[in-house]
């Protein structure tokens, strides 16, 4: 015999949910994705303010974040060299295939600047985030 829940009691728990990315973003962002020389103006707020610079696909964010490092110095830096692809194999690897049916979970900034209440504005010549962290967004840039 089995036993109905009753539906006036919650559990004493908190039922933990991860935030669902904006579907239309992420769309937007599978679109650019098809065009590694194109690149959109874009505002996200994020849970620290707002952040906004021009939307990139995930491959020409690679391609720059890969010279970005070949110019860190160090008795380390030859070992960066091939860093962007040996992620890109491991991401591939623990999906088990490749997925381009899957839509994207991360948004990727070139010139991306960050504007916060505390502080004056941080440039960043490439950012890499959450679409799950995002609560809202626009097309353009403040002017």
């Amino acid at each position: 015999m089995t036993v109905e829940p009753d539906p006036l009691h919650q559990p004493a728990a908190p039922v933990v949910t991860e935030p669902a990315p904006d579907l239309q973003l992420q769309m937007l962002v599978r679109l650019i994705a098809q065009d590694d020389t194109a690149a959109l103006p874009l505002t996200l707020l994020l849970p620290g303010g707002l952040l906004h610079g021009e939307l990139i696909s995930h491959e020409a964010w690679k391609a720059d974040w890969a010279r970005g490092l070949r110019e860190v110095g160090g008795s380390g830096a030859h070992l960066l060299e091939r860093f962007p692809e040996q992620v890109d194999q491991e991401v591939a690897a623990r999906q088990g295939r490749q997925a381009p049916q899957r839509l994207p979970q991360w948004v990727h900034l070139r010139n991306a600047t960050s504007v916060t209440a505390a502080g004056d504005p941080v440039v960043m010549p490439l950012w890499r985030g959450r679409l799950a962290d995002v609560s809202g967004w626009s097309l353009g840039t403040p002017v």
